[in-house]
C-alpha cells in the first residue's frame, strides 16, 4: 500500500509541476496576486486576484480556478482583446455569461491538459450548465464560446506558436 501511496504522491506532483509550468510560461502573464477569499479577474489593472492554495480542497481545484482567471485575462486589450471581456456590463447580461462560460470552457481546456481533468470536470462541468441556463436562445453560442476558449487555451499554452502539440509539458494529450 505505501508503493501505491508513494506513486500517487509522485504522479500528483508531476501534475502540479505541469500546471506551474503552464502558468509560468503564459506569454504576456496578468500580475497574480493572493490576498483576498476570492477569485476574480480585474480588467482596468490586468490582475487575477486568487485565495490561498491553502483554501482549496485540493491543489487541482486551485489550478482550475487559476485556468478560469487567466482565461479571462486572455480578453485583455494586449492579448487576445475578447470583446466578451471588453465590453462587458454588468453581472448577468449576455456577454457576462458568453465569457463565464468561455473562460469555464478554457480552464477545462487547460486542466486536460495539465492532466488534473478529472479532478475538476465535475465542478466545471456544473458551472458550464449553470450559465448555458442563462443563455437558452442563442443556438451558435457553444459553438462560439468553445472557439474563444480554445483561442485562449491556445494563447496561455503558446500553442501554435512553435510549441509541440503536447504542450511541451510533459503530458501527453
Amino acid at each position: 500500500m505505501l508503493q501505491n501511496d508513494n506513486a500517487l504522491g509522485a504522479d500528483i506532483h508531476r501534475l502540479i509541476t505541469v500546471c506551474e509550468q503552464i502558468v509560468a510560461h503564459m506569454p504576456n502573464r496578468p500580475a497574480i496576486q493572493h490576498g483576498e477569499a476570492r477569485s476574480y479577474y480585474r480588467p482596468l489593472a490586468d490582475t487575477v486576484n486568487m485565495p490561498a492554495r491553502s483554501l482549496f480542497p485540493k491543489a487541482e481545484h486551485y489550478y482550475s480556478v487559476l485556468f478560469h482567471e487567466l482565461t479571462h485575462s486572455t480578453g485583455h486589450a494586449s492579448r487576445l482583446d475578447r470583446a466578451t471581456l471588453r465590453d462587458l456590463l454588468t453581472f448577468g447580461d449576455t456577454n457576462y455569461s458568453k465569457e463565464e462560460l468561455c473562460a469555464e470552457m478554457g480552464a477545462a481546456y487547460l486542466c486536460s491538459i495539465a492532466g488534473i481533468a478529472n479532478e475538476t470536470v465535475n465542478d466545471s462541468a456544473a458551472y458550464i450548465q449553470g450559465w448555458l441556463c442563462r443563455l437558452r436562445h442563442d443556438k451558435r453560442l457553444l459553438v462560439q464560446a468553445a472557439a474563444q476558449a480554445q483561442k485562449a487555451a491556445d494563447f496561455i499554452t503558446r500553442r501554435g506558436r512553435g510549441v509541440p502539440e503536447s504542450g511541451g509539458w510533459g503530458v501527453e494529450t
